[in-house]
């Protein structure tokens, strides 16, 4: 049970997604902050006066009703920018690594099917029995 879970732990798709779980943890904090320190202000100058960002309010009286429209383009571009470097930075490189694997395999002749195996006997037994017919033509001298 140790050596399985052993096995498991030490082949390189295991590490490697846990690298790519650590790393894309730090993508995601650090786009988060580039967009809320960066794109979020310029996002809540254009809103009102009164409310300091883009959105509005379901209830003008009751200030937790307040939709802001400014977080959610927020969360939509930080989306996107992860989604971008993910692909441009793992989905694309794989993609490319694969294909020119998949270039350099050799196509492998596959085994020929019972059919094809015994078409082939034939043929050689046929071939045979035409060479046997013939020497024994050849062998016997005309009685004629």
């Amino acid at each position: 049970m140790i050596k399985g879970f052993k096995d498991f732990i030490l082949r390189g798709n295991v590490i490697d997604l846990a690298v790519a779980v650590v790393i894309g943890a730090a993508f995601t904090a650090l786009v988060a902050a580039i967009t809320a320190n960066l794109i979020q202000p310029v996002l809540n100058a254009l809103g009102g006066v009164e409310t300091g960002s883009i959105g509005f309010y379901v209830n003008p009286s009751k200030p937790e009703s307040y939709i802001n429209i400014s977080a959610i383009l927020n969360a939509v571009i930080t989306f996107l920018i992860t989604a971008l470097v993910v692909y441009f930075v793992f989905v694309a490189p794989m993609k490319k690594i694969s294909d020119l694997a998949a270039r350099k395999k050799v196509p492998v002749k596959a085994d020929p099917t019972e059919v094809e195996l015994l078409i082939q006997i034939r043929d050689l037994l046929q071939s045979e029995g035409a060479l046997v017919a013939k020497a024994d033509v050849t062998a016997k001298p005309d009685a004629t």
